[in-house]
């Protein structure tokens, strides 16, 4: 790293020593602390759930997948063989996020957005991809919203329930079973599916796309049997942040909450880096034209800032557009580098305390299913992940994979359980 960039990262405290990215035992520590009761930045929501024995066969269920800035319907229908095929697939906008809206809105949303899908099913697997607390029904009570969802008055009520009075007052028949999951234990149940030779130990599922967190199936302890618990480990805030995540903090929609997240997912990187931008130009670290160039930058995306790494001198980019210089192409390259750098620390970080709190891997190995657009294709993201997490995860048998319609097929499987 250029003596330059090292000044600059020092002065706003940003790590520059790699070592800094492990926080694998803080990360752990504050699971068990959550776990035993005690005060902790993440929740460890108990899901009371556990990947099926068997597949289900010659059944329906209508999927929901609500997360991010899209909202995905379905049907699935697994043959006599247990194989899944998916129909009647429908993507819409996510609700709450153009506009803020009440407790009778947003389920009013959810029911505009399935009612095509009628009667087709009497079982429904729904894919709730914020912190939520899962009842021993299946049913979830969101303990609060990120992603910028707007939504408040939905926090603290059961969704399952309140989905399915507005369905039966449109005319539905009655719904059976509505299970609630989150994204990485969905993830986590289509890694487990197909497990018929017990190749594998244990599962876990890992996201990072707009958001990140992590589930593993946690061991029997404290007077609960063993089940799936889901991470929220974008909730985690016991590390070091640059001046630039504290910039980005404040401008977001929950200041002081989901710390971690707004380090590394998807939905905050490319303005994470449009604050470090900011600071290049106004500290005059590149040329005067090209700091000038910067400053006129209203905002950042992350496949703004994923193309301007994977081809520096694209004319079509809106970074490399400001650089008419090598020398400051070659400075924006390593200063946003190294954020997907501390990307990656952290994701292995999670990755590791997960396996670490699973207690397995010592002979079969643990199956992780990772899932997210910003895993898989930001710039060599998903291969530093690997490289930290060798370091972190050494002693412990894993695999990461990945599976077509993993978080559909994963939802199906709750829907029926």
């Amino acid at each position: 790293m250029k003596e330059a960039v090292v000044s600059f990262f020092e002065k706003h405290h940003f790590p520059v020593n790699k070592a800094d990215y492990n926080i694998v035992a803080s990360l752990r520590g504050d699971m068990q602390a959550k776990l035993s009761g005690k005060k902790a930045w993440q929740d460890m929501n108990r899901t009371w759930l556990l990947p099926p024995e068997n597949p289900p066969k010659n059944r329906q269920v209508i999927v929901i997948d609500a997360g991010g800035s899209n909202f995905r319907s379905c049907l699935v229908t697994f043959d006599a063989d247990g194989r899944p095929s998916i129909s009647d697939f429908k993507k819409c906008v996510m609700p709450g996020v153009e506009k803020r809206l009440s407790r009778a809105a947003f389920f009013d949303a959810i029911a505009d957005n399935i009612d095509y899908l009628k009667n087709k099913a009497d079982c429904i697997g729904f894919c709730f991809s914020y912190s939520m607390t899962i009842t021993r029904d299946g049913d979830g009570i969101p303990n609060s919203f990120s992603k910028e969802i707007k939504a408040d008055e939905v926090v603290g009520i059961p969704v399952g329930a309140n989905v399915c009075a507005v369905l039966e007052k449109r005319g539905w028949n009655k719904i059976r079973h509505i299970a609630l999951l989150n994204d990485t234990v969905a993830a986590l149940l289509a890694g487990a599916a197909g497990n018929d030779d017990k190749r594998y130990s244990s599962f876990i599922g890992f996201i990072l796309g707009t958001g990140m967190n992590g589930a593993y199936i946690q061991p029997a302890c404290g007077g609960e049997s063993r089940q799936i618990v889901v991470c929220e480990n974008g909730k985690f805030g016991d590390f070091a942040r640059s001046d630039f995540d504290l910039a980005l903090d404040k401008k977001s929609q929950h200041p002081g909450e989901y710390q971690l997240e707004k380090c590394c997912s998807g939905g905050y990187l490319g303005p994470l880096g449009w604050e470090v931008l900011q600071a290049v130009a106004k500290e005059h670290l590149v040329s005067k034209d090209c700091a000038a160039a910067l400053s006129r930058l209203h905002d950042l995306s992350l496949i703004e800032m994923d193309g301007f790494l994977h081809a520096p001198e694209s004319k079509e980019n809106v970074i490399a557009c400001c650089c008419r210089d090598e020398n400051d192409r070659g400075l924006l390259v390593e200063i946003l580098d190294a954020l997907v750098e501390r990307c990656a620390g952290y994701g292995a970080s999670i990755l590791a305390a997960c396996l670490e709190q699973g207690e397995e891997g010592k002979d079969e190995p643990v199956c992780i299913l990772c899932n997210g657009t910003t895993f898989y294709k930001t710039y060599r993201l998903r291969e530093r992940i690997e490289s930290y997490l060798s370091q972190y995860a050494a002693g412990i048998r894993y695999e990461i994979v990945s599976k077509e319609n993993d978080i559909t097929i994963g939802t199906a499987i709750a829907g029926l359980v």
